[in-house]
């Protein structure tokens, strides 16, 4: 309703402000009280900000922030200190091609790290050389940044905060890893990524679900006969793991057709979106499609083995009332928007 109102500009500070507010604030209450699905959720609605005239700069921060994250817990620290200060080197040359101020930042970074080296090592100061680099780093992003104003260098300054912002966040990974998420949550995080091969406990449920999908082959083996689930070797496969009951009943060609019947629903509901005569309705068209993108998104890849175990729903799928209501009145609320549209033809 607030992006609807008269006169709205999304770039204003303080819209963003208010936007930020009535998506997160209601996240962080759901995700005290220990539903990390239904919080993750009201991320779905970036989308909806981003048809709206978000920045798509922001996407790439989230998605840049996901990589950091994930990587943050499979490598050192220094490897992704490395890595960054590589990529702002030829992200900066892409973006302005100018030699010179790059040969400057190397020279900048080796010239402070002999530095700081030296007199690390004549008047035995014991410091971390983690924390040397981190140092030198931020330093030579710092000139980055100061270049980039005084020299008005073409995207110097947003590199630097980049560098910095990324380093910052990766050492907080750590924090929001042990101090945040739940056990099972860790469990199962260290699971997909591989740091832990437990089939027997917490990876038991996507192992068994794997198997189901990669044993229904290119046809399946036929409605109810499917072994994995006929035997209940795959736990939750009427509600969350629903999606390999198809992929094993029905292979390849049935996955693939049930994922083409979703697109197909969801383009239609953008299409019906975009004929929106008012704002409001328009939005609330975008907010359904983004619902429902984003719990096939993360069912299906949790079912697959891609992403982490949440508990979402497959929409009109699942086994549930309360989900099938849910999305049921979600959809018709949108229709009925829909239908009205004819009152304010002009």
């Amino acid at each position: 309703k607030f992006i609807s109102t008269y006169n709205f500009k999304i770039h204003k500070l303080n819209n963003l402000l208010i936007i930020s507010s009535i998506i997160f604030i209601p996240m962080g209450i759901v995700l005290m009280q220990h539903d990390t699905g239904t919080a993750i959720v009201f991320t779905s609605f970036i989308f909806v900000l981003y048809r709206e005239g978000l920045t798509p700069y922001v996407l790439f921060f989230g998605v840049v922030s996901i990589i950091l994250f994930i990587m943050s817990l499979l490598v050192e620290q220094i490897t992704i200190i490395y890595v960054l200060l590589v990529a702002a080197l030829i992200l900066f040359t892409f973006l302005n091609g100018q030699l010179r101020y790059i040969l400057t930042g190397i020279g900048i970074f080796i010239g402070g790290f002999a530095l700081f080296w030296g007199a690390n090592y004549l008047f035995k100061l014991n410091i971390d050389y983690k924390f040397l680099l981190i140092g030198i780093s931020s330093f030579v992003s710092i000139i980055y940044m100061i270049l980039g104003k005084l020299k008005k260098i073409k995207y110097a300054f947003i590199i630097g905060l980049f560098l910095i912002g990324s380093i910052s966040f990766s050492f907080t990974v750590e924090y929001i890893f042990n101090k945040v998420l739940e056990p099972h949550q860790q469990a199962r995080i260290n699971e997909l990524l591989g740091k832990t091969n437990d089939l027997k406990g917490v990876g038991y449920n996507v192992n068994q679900s794997k198997i189901a999908i990669g044993s229904g082959s290119f046809w399946g083996k036929g409605f109810l006969q499917g072994t994995q689930t006929k035997y209940n070797f795959v736990p939750e496969q009427s509600t969350d793991f629903i999606f390999c009951t198809v992929g094993e009943e029905h292979g390849f060609v049935g996955s693939s057709l049930l994922l083409i019947i979703y697109t197909i629903f969801l383009l239609r509901l953008i299409q019906v979106a975009e004929r929106q005569r008012l704002a409001f309705s328009r939005i609330y068209g975008y907010g359904v499609v983004s619902i429902l993108f984003f719990h096939l998104t993360i069912n299906i890849g949790m079912t697959i083995g891609l992403i982490p175990v949440i508990g979402i729903p497959l929409p009109f799928f699942s086994y549930g009332g309360s989900s099938l209501w849910s999305f049921t009145i979600l959809l018709f609320i949108f229709l009925k928007l829909d239908a009205d549209r004819f009152k304010y033809l002009a």
